[in-house]
């Protein structure tokens, strides 16, 4: 099981963010995501939204510390990139 994370690059709600991802399936995402005790509320359609606050945990369970750009490689090449929701979508 390889999930990976991308740093804590993303502005949100007064915090920094990651994205953690899978390679292999959304099953192992949501299954790693509940063993780091994050809410199914932090999944977005392809990836968890982990606090800043998480990052070294997620590290520390085994997930691999990868850039933003190889997060969405990963997710594209597994098949598993989700389009962003149309309320989210700029403009």
């Amino acid at each position: 099981m390889t999930l990976y994370i991308d740093p804590p690059n993303w502005p949100g709600h007064g915090r920094m963010w990651s994205h953690l991802v899978s390679d292999v399936s959304f099953d192992e995402l949501h299954a790693f995501a509940a063993r780091m005790d994050a809410p199914p509320r932090a999944f977005d359609g392809d990836h968890y939204d982990i606090p800043s606050t998480s990052y070294e945990a997620a590290v520390g369970l085994g997930a691999r510390e990868v850039s933003s750009r190889e997060v969405v490689r990963l997710l594209k090449a597994a098949g598993l990139r989700r389009p962003k929701h149309p309320a989210r979508r700029a403009g």
